[in-house]
């Protein structure tokens, strides 16, 4: 049994392996991206160098997309974050726990075409499983089906520049009501995706009553991205690339209106709506983070035994095999911590489970960075051009560090809950047994149960 805050229900709860309903998807995805994704990625980017408008596709590019797509669906392979629901009945995800998910997910990480392949793709999957559960018939209707068909993209507008967003308190954009019509005014940023030409909706946090309690002030509204008076900046520019077209995009909102049923859910629900999709959101992150990972060993192995200098193959230069084995104990690490985390949501729940959530999301990014790094120098100077992906890799794992909450609010809430659970030991009187126990276990020559504890 796990001590402290990373609590789990029962014994049982570490079985990490994958259902055997899921083996056969998981061998098939995997497969896919093989023999499907793979083959078309450098066409598709090489279709859309030097595009005339960078804020949309280059001819081809989205068709050679849809094959695969087209492919990806008629397989089967299509919406797998999507719990059991009517809709997943309807289109696909067959419902796959949390803990199936993760080994899915990593291998979505190895590539970047793959998630929008198998519409597995952030922000969507976030978006679509909060309009699943809290969405009305006609909001599902306007939105979530076009998603779940992969016909559109969507974004989600949180963040702003003139509050600390993460503390979501402060999150400051204005809705109010006026008839039959919410009128937004504000400002946000890094709203991703929205540069996309075929982003459509935005689900936007807003302060929609000043004087309600703290935790009530908040709600989330659907905005059409072409509403009037929604303005699109322009995009963040993250380590001096816009990543056209997804894009970072800053969206000011003028006096910006939209029907009084655009509200997801209720008044006042936007911190447990904002639970619904991070929880999960913030988990697949971590998962297909170790895909890339995983992707960025397998470069180092293939750069180290390729490359000679100094009469020796570059792996036995320096601590290079010492920075391969470190990297391979690392991921393994990660790994086990992000399946005992999706086990946590599976038993737990999304909301018991959150500090499981905290702990792989303050863990992996940073990792993950670290690994990218290391395989970068090894690649030399070509390591951080064009000419390979890891300097890509490496901007997403050092912006995941950011986004969905900073390393820091991950580790405090790990170990606020840390120190609570303590305080509920004390309380309840166990600290003394404790003291007691290890009293007895010093007598004893410091020894018990195969745990060192005395001098």
């Amino acid at each position: 049994m796990v001590g402290g805050a990373l609590k789990m229900a029962s014994m049982d709860d570490f079985d990490l392996r994958m259902s055997e309903r899921a083996r056969p998807l998981y061998e098939a995805v995997t497969a896919f991206i093989r023999d499907e994704v793979d083959p078309i990625t450098e066409e598709f980017h090489r279709l859309g160098d030097g595009r005339a408008d960078r804020w949309s596709y280059a001819p081809g590019q989205l068709e050679l997309l849809q094959t695969v797509k087209d492919k990806a669906k008629a397989q089967g392979l299509w919406n797998f974050f999507l719990p059991n629901s009517e809709a997943s009945s309807r289109f696909g995800g067959g419902g796959l726990s949390n803990l199936d998910y993760a080994y899915i997910a990593v291998e979505l990480g190895k590539n970047r075409l793959a998630s929008e392949c198998l519409n597995c793709s952030a922000p969507d999957t976030g978006n679509m499983e909060v309009l699943e559960r809290v969405g009305t018939p006609s909001q599902k209707a306007q939105w979530l089906e076009p998603l779940l068909r992969g016909e559109i993209r969507s974004a989600y507008a949180m963040t702003e520049p003139g509050v600390m967003s993460s503390d979501a308190k402060q999150i400051d954009t204005r809705a109010v009501l006026d008839g039959d019509e919410w009128v937004i005014n504000g400002e946000k940023y890094f709203t991703s995706g929205a540069g996309d030409p075929r982003c459509k909706v935005l689900i936007t946090m807003v302060r929609s009553n000043t004087t309600a309690d703290t935790y009530k002030q908040h709600s989330q509204i659907l905005i059409p991205l072409d509403a009037p008076g929604v303005e699109v900046v322009g995009p963040m520019l993250v380590f001096g690339g816009d990543e056209a077209p997804h894009g970072h995009m800053h969206i000011r909102f003028h006096e910006v209106r939209v029907p009084r049923s655009n509200i997801l859910w209720d008044e006042g629900k936007g911190f447990e709506i904002s639970q619904l999709r991070l929880g999960p959101g913030r988990i697949h992150h971590c998962m297909r983070s170790i895909g890339a990972a995983e992707r960025a060993i397998e470069m180092a192995v293939d750069r180290g035994v390729t490359r000679e200098g100094f009469g020796k193959k570059l792996i036995n230069l320096g601590k290079n095999m010492e920075l391969l084995s470190r990297a391979r104990i690392e991921v393994e690490a990660m790994r086990l911590m992000v399946l005992r985390a999706a086990k946590a949501m599976d038993v737990l729940g999304n909301a018991e489970a959150r500090v499981w959530v905290s702990a792989v999301k303050a863990m992996v990014p940073e990792k993950c960075c670290q690994i990218i790094d290391q395989v970068i120098q090894m690649h030399g100077a070509a390591g951080i051009t064009q000419w390979f992906p890891l300097a890509e890799m490496y901007q997403s794992q050092r912006t995941l560090r950011l986004a969905d909450g900073p390393d820091e609010v991950h580790h405090m809430v790990v170990a606020r809950a840390e120190v609570r659970a303590r305080e509920a030991d004390v309380a309840a009187g166990r600290a003394e047994h404790t003291r007691a126990r290890q009293d007895a276990v010093h007598q004893l020559g410091g020894k018990t149960g195969g745990l060192f504890t005395g001098p």
